[in-house]
């Protein structure tokens, strides 16, 4: 079992930054890949990025790509994403998540645990 809990998120207002962290407890940390997902009010989640075991490599949705930077520590057992020219579209629950798939790091079912999510609300 990996226990998650997301902190960070908060109001900004457009064109500024949010640093959102995960700390992981219970199984080894460097065992998972780490990803973060978002869910606005009526759609469906989707996925934002994903850091790979050693966090050598990266991925990312192309609506978030060179605003968003995801990072891990595997001695501190947390996984960050650094969130800059924040925009009101990007106004979401975001969750983070723990898989042990070696392929389908865009895909929620690749993940077999997942945080409790923290709200991001960016204004106009």
């Amino acid at each position: 079992q990996v226990q998650l809990v997301e902190s960070g998120g908060g109001l900004v207002q457009a064109g500024g930054s949010l640093r959102l962290s995960c700390a992981a407890s219970g199984r080894s940390f460097s065992d998972y890949v780490m990803g973060w997902f978002r869910q606005a009010p009526g759609k469906e989640r989707g996925f934002v990025a994903a850091v790979s075991w050693s966090g050598s490599s990266t991925y990312y949705a192309d609506r978030v790509k060179g605003r968003f930077t995801i990072s891990r520590d595997n001695a501190k057992n947390t996984v960050y994403l650094q969130m800059n020219s924040l925009k009101p579209e990007d106004t979401a629950v975001y969750y983070c998540a723990a898989g042990g798939s070696s392929s389908g790091w865009t895909r929620g079912y690749a993940y077999d645990y997942w945080g409790q999510g923290t709200q991001v609300t960016v204004s106009s």
